[in-house]
């Protein structure tokens, strides 16, 4: 297969150029429009100059099977579109797009040419959190803090609230009847953020504050008298009676572990089979993102 990774970025070079560079049977192919960062993640990878590109056309002319995209938010619709048309499947890195009216349009022209288009929403496939999936979940607590980092509501949401958002929805044991959205925004920046989704006999609660004092991430689902509590994706902790703690291996990679080179192989899987992979589900999610943000919006004004 011929794979394409486009930006090369913090979570491309952290996350998925040790899993795709892995592969076997895959040719990685990289484009970035900065020749310094192509040249040194290139060279770390052994990658011949066949196999380095600077711009999409150089890269879509080597015929591709499948394209990871790991470049800027902002371009992702330019990129996704050229993908889409010239018939690669896509995965692209959360969230599809700002603004809901473009994710709305990527999905349709992926549906229109029958090309396969997922999100790369990993932590469904990290096994802490995929467990949980298999747990009592009347109430759900998810909570994704850091350190002084207030930001702009849209970019906050899209870029990192949008995990909660889509975890919340992955776990929901059932229809989501109610939405309710609390915030602190001041001066134009959003500071904390709660999401409370409601359906019958559970509620979820999502929480992100950027004046925590600690970056952590800490998932608890319970109910019928038990509790499975997962720390920063990497430690299960269940509760009923005593607490047992299970940490993750000392040999485990960290992309195994937060669900990338799981998530990574589903999609490459889904591809060499055939199968056209659907991004409806992650847009019901840009949906929901979207109702967060004008409801910080509204709070703010």
């Amino acid at each position: 297969m011929k794979v394409g990774c486009i930006g090369l970025g913090d979570i491309a070079r952290k996350a998925y150029l040790p899993v795709l560079g892995g592969l076997p049977g895959a040719e990685l192919h990289l484009q970035t429009r900065t020749p310094a960062t192509l040249a040194r993640v290139a060279d770390g990878l052994h990658l011949p100059g066949a196999r380095r590109h600077q711009d999409l056309d150089s890269l879509l002319a080597v015929g591709l099977d499948a394209a990871f995209v790991h470049a800027p938010t902002v371009v992702h619709p330019e990129i996704v579109t050229r993908l889409l048309e010239a018939g690669v499947p896509t995965y692209v890195d959360k969230p599809l797009a700002y603004e809901l009216a473009d994710s709305e349009r990527l999905v349709a022209l992926a549906e229109e040419r029958e090309v396969s288009l997922a999100v790369g929403f990993n932590r469904r496939y990290a096994p802490g959190y995929a467990q949980c999936a298999d747990h009592p979940r009347e109430l759900i607590l998810m909570q994704k803090n850091r350190i002084g980092l207030p930001e702009e509501p849209r970019s906050m949401i899209l870029d990192d609230f949008i995990h909660v958002v889509d975890t919340l929805r992955f776990l929901a044991p059932g229809q989501v009847d109610d939405v309710t959205v609390r915030a602190r925004v001041q001066d134009g920046l959003l500071h904390h953020l709660v999401l409370q989704l409601s359906g019958d006999g559970f509620t979820a609660l999502g929480v992100m504050n950027r004046l925590s004092g600690s970056a952590e991430e800490i998932l608890e689902v319970s109910g019928q008298d038990t509790k499975r509590q997962v720390v920063n994706l990497a430690e299960v902790i269940d509760h009923k009676g005593q607490p047992t703690v299970r940490r993750r291996g000392d040999w485990v990679p960290v992309a195994r572990q937060r669900g990338i080179e799981q998530v990574v192989m589903a999609f490459l899987d889904a591809v060499r089979a055939g199968k056209v992979v659907s991004a409806r589900d992650a847009l019901a999610t840009h949906e929901l993102c979207e109702r967060v943000v004008r409801a910080v919006q509204e709070r703010a004004t």
